[in-house]
């Protein structure tokens, strides 16, 4: 008998399509009479534009279309109500209004991309322009305003009898204080942006990367004017996201709109600079933080400023302390606050780990500062506060074992080894230090429906709107089907990647698995009752009359009587193709617990003490996110996201020009991201500790489908969360110098070596 899959290491089901080259993309998929599109963006931040000529661009070989603001005639809307939020707040080709360095502002349609491409070059345009609004420092701010989960960007929570948080810092017997900032950072995904409108009649398929497939199809019918279920999106197979395609960019629509006035389908493939400025990046950030504690390291008193940009087209309201230093730790004392300002940059959105990422750099830099400061070590610092409880609203955890985490971690890692002095470890012309630090992130319930459909032929179909980014969610819509129904691997089909699919869970914010699986379970435990209901009511079947309580599933096969019979053979018994459930939830997590998952980083490096070249050479993550469901993908997951980190502590920042507004290294060849050489071996660990809440009551398996919950969590995230910081903790072991600056490039090191 087939035994479950969930937890071992599991080969994507779709790993030998991807790489035979057999998976196709969005820009990948083919369509008779295909005509190509490529955009012109704007060579200014802000003004307006006051003449562009096409004329040149017209009359260049195989061009069918060119398409300029503001009289594109591409018949586009605004979009309003609750999508409004996942839109840029411009129709794009609308009007004359450039909002930003790189902004789409017309579009050549050609016989092939080279034409096209050729042709966009001969289109000249005229502005009145006007200075950019660039600088952190020098715009008015204003506050953030709610989170996107609705909880406030701003806080405070003060022990009775104290007066404000400065005065809690001032009683203290230690305080850090130190200040934070890093550049703009980009997702840069590998599968470039691709749009692949097909029209037919009034009904439009869209083959696109989206993180939401649902909204992004509801979103393309708001602009294009149609009718919600005239729209479908195909976006089985993505090239990476981390953000950037949760919202509809001014880029999708476009080709869409010109299919439909040519009559024939239209691609457009964004280049790679061309990503930089239209697909969105992680926010520029400036944060203070201010720890105040007891001689033995106990905080007294927390303070987490920021101040972030806030693009006039979309923007992420970027809240750094959200779900980190308002979670992390227990003190009396604590106080957030987040800031915007207003600039006329490309759009802004979140990127993996949005908030918790550069807030857990400041935080668990700062909290390394204080261990020097009071003279504890890192772990035990970080074991005397460890918060128990949620430190603002005082419910407990669904689950959390990052205690074990730390420990697990460090005798891993071997952190008894290390000694507290900086420079202590010296080999011919390297520096070696070592540094740890916490990751957190929540785990948010979404919405989610999820279709089971048992086969004649002894298979089942396991159906769900999901888009899988390289994330493996097509392997895990597999893997649980398999376990619910307790048949092999091998014989569950899992269908994703589509609009017209029961709505799937959101790919975003870890939150894919643990709102799928309970679906699935549930959706499983309906297509079984079913079962057993037309085997005692159809006449076909050997057990008709009986009562549906004298069957029992087990493994894919019903019995009961004396009977014994598989799904498939009763199916083909009764006449049937198969019989089908659909589960859903509208996604709301128990309110009388917090959920997140939990983590610990432990990072080694080497920096030259001659240049300052900084190499990260080994790495050990602990991490608590609930029952594992493929383990293989689970790993590739969190190395994934640590080197993230290591991307965003060494090596990652785009340059604002602020005369200009431009993003000055928008390619692969100046926007330096970790390659091989950068990556050492990864120690990744997971804990395995179901989560009972977050997903719903546990079970031991058999033939009780309908009790059972896997209490998996997502995992996308947290390895990205915290490595950052554990990797400049051990810069500054090695060397003595804290940078607070990311990325830490060798000039910020090398006058102080």
């Amino acid at each position: 008998m087939p035994s479950s899959p969930v937890g071992r290491e599991t080969d994507r089901v779709d790993g030998r399509l991807k790489v035979t080259g057999a998976a196709e993309y969005s820009g990948d998929y083919r369509a008779t009479d295909l005509a190509h599109a490529h955009l012109v963006t704007s060579t200014i931040a802000r003004g307006t534009i006051t003449r562009i000529e096409t004329t040149a661009a017209r009359a260049a070989p195989g061009v069918l279309r060119v398409y300029a603001a503001p009289e594109s005639r591409l018949n586009l809307y605004p979009i309003t109500g609750p999508l409004a939020g996942f839109v840029e707040n411009y129709v794009p080709l609308k009007d004359t209004e450039v909002r930003f360095h790189g902004q789409a502002i017309a579009m050549v349609v050609a016989e092939t991309p080279e034409q096209a491409r050729d042709a966009a070059a001969l289109v000249t345009v005229t502005y009145d322009t006007r200075p950019p609004r660039t600088s952190l420092a020098d715009e008015p701010h204003e506050p953030a305003g709610p989170t996107l989960s609705g909880t406030p960007s701003s806080l405070e929570v003060l022990a009775p009898g104290v007066e404000s948080i400065d005065a809690a810092l001032a009683a203290s017997d230690v305080v850090v204080k130190a200040e934070f900032h890093q550049h703009i950072q980009h997702h840069v995904a590998m599968e470039p942006h691709a749009i692949l409108a097909v029209w037919n009649g009034d009904r439009v398929t869209i083959h696109a990367g989206a993180q939401v497939p649902a909204a992004f199809a509801l979103g393309m019918s708001q602009r294009l004017g149609v009718l919600p279920q005239n729209v479908q999106l195909n976006t089985k197979y993505v090239g990476g996201a981390f953000g950037a395609r949760v919202i509809l960019w001014s880029d999708t629509p476009l080709p869409a709109a010109a299919a439909r006035e040519l009559g024939r389908p239209v691609r457009l493939v964004l280049t790679r600079e061309q990503m930089f400025t239209l697909t969105g990046h992680r926010p520029q950030l400036t944060q203070t933080v201010r720890l105040g504690a007891s001689r033995d390291g106990v905080l007294n008193a927390v303070s987490h400023q920021s101040v972030s940009e806030r693009p006039t087209t979309v923007t992420f309201p970027m809240t750094p302390a959200h779900n980190t230093t308002d979670a992390l730790y227990r003190t009396p004392n604590l106080r957030v606050h987040a800031e915007l300002a207003v600039l006329d940059i490309p759009g802004s959105r979140a990127m993996r780990g949005p908030n918790e990422a550069p807030g857990s750099f400041a935080l668990e830099t700062a909290m390394d500062e204080l261990a020097v400061a009071t003279g504890i070590d890192p772990v035990e610092l970080r074991l005397r506060n460890n918060a128990t409880v949620h430190p603002v609203s005082g419910l407990p955890w669904s689950s959390k074992h990052l205690e074990e985490c730390y420990r697990v971690g460090a005798r891993r890692f071997g952190w008894s080894a290390r000694s507290a002095t900086p420079r202590a470890r010296i080999d011919g012309q390297w520096l070696y230090g070592t540094g740890m630090a916490t990751g957190i992130y929540p785990a948010h319930r979404r919405p989610a429906s999820v279709r089971v459909r048992l086969l004649d032929d002894g298979t089942a179909v396991v159906s769900t709107g999901i888009s899988d980014f390289g994330t493996g969610g097509a392997t895990m819509v597999a893997v649980s089907g398999a376990d619910a129904l307790g048949i092999p691997l091998d014989r569950v089909t899992p269908e994703i990647g589509d609009s017209l699919l029961p709505q799937g869970a959101p790919a975003v914010g870890s939150s894919a698995t643990h709102a799928t699986v309970p679906q699935v379970v549930n959706a499983a435990r309906d297509v079984i009752d079913e079962l057993k209901r037309v085997a005692v009511t159809d006449d076909g079947s050997p057990w008709h009359g009986a009562s549906a309580d004298d069957l029992r599933y087990e493994r894919g096969i019903l019995h009961g009587l004396g009977r014994s019979m598989t799904f498939g053979r009763l199916l083909r018994a009764i006449g049937s193709p198969g019989i089908t459930a659909t589960a859903e939830s509208p996604g709301a997590a128990d309110p009388e617990y917090v959920h997140h998952s939990f983590g610990a980083h432990f990072c080694e490096v080497r920096v030259n003490r001659f240049t300052g070249e900084t190499r990260v050479t080994r790495f050990t993550t602990v991490a608590d996110v609930g029952r594992v469901i493929n383990a293989k993908a689970a790993r590739s997951q969190l190395v994934g996201g640590v080197i993230f980190g290591i991307g965003h502590a060494l090596l990652e920042e785009n340059h604002l020009e602020l005369d200009t507004g431009r993003l000055a290294n928008s390619t692969l060849a100046d926007y330096l991201v970790p390659v091989n050489a950068d990556v050492p071996d990864i120690d990744v660990v997971m804990l395995d500790r179901p989560d009972p809440i977050l997903t719903g009551p546990l079970g031991d398996g058999g033939e009780d489908v309908g009790t059972r919950s896997l209490g998996a969590r997502g995992l996308g995230e947290i390895g990205t969360v915290g490595s950052a910081a554990a990797i400049g903790n051990a810069v500054y072991n090695a060397t003595g110098i804290r940078v607070r600056d990311v990325p830490i490039t060798l000039d910020k090191l090398i006058e102080h070596l």
